[in-house]
């Protein structure tokens, strides 16, 4: 849907219009466009992780600012948080079908940034 094509006072939210003020949409957009989330989708495209591994490649990323990505990420249906019943106990995160469908264009954007990245 174009800007163009809504009517309608911009406070509300027409069906899934990111441009509309209140639209809940926006709040995956602002997710999906954060750095760690960007990133931490793409580990998790590989392959499913625990919370150090993240950790470690995702290199700067603090532990609170990881645990709050993945709790976001968790919370929108983007990540799986699975705990195994060991001693002691282990946690994997790993994607959804909705998270690997967001991969895909977030994969693409990464691409362009390494590729174009202080060539302006």
């Amino acid at each position: 849907m174009t800007r163009a094509s809504v009517s309608g006072p911009s406070d509300q939210c027409v069906r899934n219009d990111v441009y509309a003020a209140m639209c809940p949409c926006r709040d995956m957009l602002d997710l999906l466009a954060n750095k760690w989330s960007a990133l931490a989708i793409g580990i998790l495209e590989e392959t499913p992780h625990r919370f150090g591994e993240l950790r470690r490649l995702l290199e700067g990323v603090s532990p609170k600012a990881l645990s709050q990505t993945l709790k976001r990420l968790e919370s929108q249906n983007l990540v799986t948080r699975t705990v195994y019943a060991e001693v002691p106990a282990r946690v994997e995160y790993s994607l959804t079908d909705l998270g690997r469908s967001a991969a895909v264009p977030l994969r693409s954007l990464r691409e362009w940034v390494e590729a174009n990245a202080g060539t302006g």
